[in-house]
């Protein structure tokens, strides 16, 4: 059975790449297809049904706004043997 290990990963990409970043998931959520994108070397993929919220923090003089996507993963099929004999 495969587990994921918790992460949490902050990842900065220069203005371009994140505006292409940006359009292709635009482009996924229009299309109400997945997304793959990969963060920091673990490729992922959000599917077409997940929760997107936006939040916006304020706090000791900076600002902070996060698009969130926000997905439950499905846990791994358990394969059941019989023996027989």
């Amino acid at each position: 059975m495969k587990t994921h290990k918790s992460r949490d990963i902050e990842k900065t990409y220069p203005l371009p790449e994140f505006i292409a970043k940006l359009r292709r998931l635009a482009d996924a959520l229009e299309a109400a297809e997945p997304f793959t994108i990969a963060v920091a070397g673990e490729r992922l993929r959000v599917p077409a049904n997940a929760h997107c919220n936006i939040e916006h923090e304020r706090e000791g003089g900076r600002e902070e706004l996060e698009f969130q996507l926000q997905w439950r993963t499905r846990p791994a099929r358990r394969i059941r043997t019989i023996k027989g004999g």
